[in-house]
C-alpha cells in the first residue's frame, strides 16, 4: 500500500504482535513489524531515461515513489515494497549478472558502492549502457540526497525535490516514545556465525533518536559494527534489543537469542524484549522510512509496557 503527500502523516501503525510463554515468573514478548507504508508523489516530467534498472540499495522504491514504476524493468533484492511485485529482481542475491542485466536493454543502471562486483559493473560499461552511482543512505538525513540523486540521474529532478520535502515532513512530525529506552542493534547471521552489535553509524541509531529512543551500542562504541561478547552486552545492558528479522530466524529465534553471549544477563534478555523488523525495510532509508518510525515508536512503547 501507498500513501501521498501529507496525508501520510495520518497513520495507524499495524504492528504483528506475538506473545510467547517464558518462564512461570515473567511473560516475554516479540514485537514483529513486517511492513511499512511508502510516501509516493505523482510528476509529470519527461524522463532521459525510459527503461531503468534500479540496483542501487533501495533505488527502486524511491523511483516507484517519484511515480515512474514503469519506467522500472528491474530491481536489486532490497526493493521489497509491495508495490514492486511486478518489477522482476534480476541479482542473484546481491550480486550482479551482466548478462542478464545486458539482456534487458537498459537505457540507465543505478548502483551504488556495495553494488558488485567490480568485473559485472565493468562490462556493463563496456556494453555502452549508462550506469550512475547514488550515495548510500546511512541516517535520516541522508534521505533528500538519495532522493536528488536519483531523481536528478533519471531526469525528474522538481519530483525529486517534492518527495523528498514530503518525507522530510512527515520525518519532522513523528512523535518519540521520550523516555529515553535503552536499546540495543544487534546485526544476527546464526548460519555465518556473524553476531555483532550497532554502534555509531549503523543506521539504526538515526531510527532510534528520531523517536526518542537511546541507542547504548552507538553512546559506547565508535565503529557501526562491533563483534559481540558476552562482558558487551552485560556493559550495555538494553532495556530492548532491535535485530532483522531474519537475524532473529538465523539463531532459532527468541529462545537461540536468549542463549547468545551475555544476553540472558541483559534486561532486554531476561524480559525478553525484542523488536524486529524486516531485513529491507529496517535499513532502507527511503520512501517507507516516516511510517516506519511511527510503527517503531509504537513497538517500543508497547514493548517496554510488558
Amino acid at each position: 500500500m501507498r500513501k501521498r503527500g501529507v496525508f501520510s502523516r495520518v497513520i495507524v501503525a499495524s504492528i504483528t504482535f506475538a506473545t510467547l510463554t517464558g518462564c512461570s515468573q515473567s511473560q516475554s514478548s516479540n514485537i514483529e513489524i513486517n511492513s511499512a507504508d511508502a510516501i509516493s508523489i505523482t510528476s509529470e516530467e519527461k524522463l532521459t531515461s525510459r527503461r531503468i534498472i534500479a540496483l542501487a540499495n533501495g533505488s527502486a522504491e524511491i523511483i516507484s515513489a517519484l511515480g515512474y514504476k514503469e519506467n522500472l524493468i528491474g530491481r536489486d533484492i532490497a526493493s521489497t515494497d509491495a508495490d514492486l511485485k511486478s518489477v522482476p529482481v534480476i541479482t542473484s542475491g546481491h550480486v550482479v549478472i551482466a548478462e542478464k542485466v545486458i539482456s534487458l536493454n537498459p537505457d540507465l543502471v543505478l548502483i551504488d558502492k556495495a553494488t558488485g562486483p567490480a568485473g559485472a559493473i565493468a562490462a556493463l560499461k563496456n556494453a555502452n549502457i549508462l550506469v550512475k552511482e547514488i550515495p548510500e543512505a546511512w541516517q535520516l538525513s541522508d534521505i533528500s540526497t538519495k532522493v536528488a540523486s536519483i531523481a536528478d540521474a533519471i531526469g525528474a529532478p522538481k519530483a525529486g525535490d517534492k518527495l523528498a520535502a514530503e518525507l522530510q515532513l512527515v520525518i519532522s512530525s513523528v512523535k518519540g516514545v521520550g523516555n529515553k529506552t535503552g536499546v540495543t542493534f544487534l546485526y544476527l547471521r546464526g548460519g555465518s556465525a556473524i553476531y555483532l552489535v550497532g554502534g555509531k553509524g549503523s543506521g539504526a541509531d538515526s531510527l532510534l533518536s528520531a523517536i526518542g529512543a537511546v541507542d547504548v551500542g552507538a553512546a559506547l562504541l565508535p565503529n557501526p559494527f562491533n563483534p559481540m561478547s558476552s562482558e558487551l552486552m552485560v556493559k550495555l545492558n538494553p532495556d530492548v534489543i532491535l535485530v532483522m528479522s531474519k537475524g532473529l530466524q538465523s539463531v532459532g529465534g527468541i529462545a537461540g537469542l536468549t542463549q547468545l553471549p551475555g544476553i540472558a544477563q541483559t534486561r532486554a534478555g531476561k524480559s525478553q524484549r525484542i523488536i524486529a523488523v524486516d531485513d529491507s525495510l529496517l535499513l532502507s532509508f527511503g520512501p517507507r522510512t516516516p511510517d516506519l518510525l511511527t510503527r517503531l515508536a509504537a513497538a517500543l512503547t508497547k514493548v517496554i509496557g510488558l
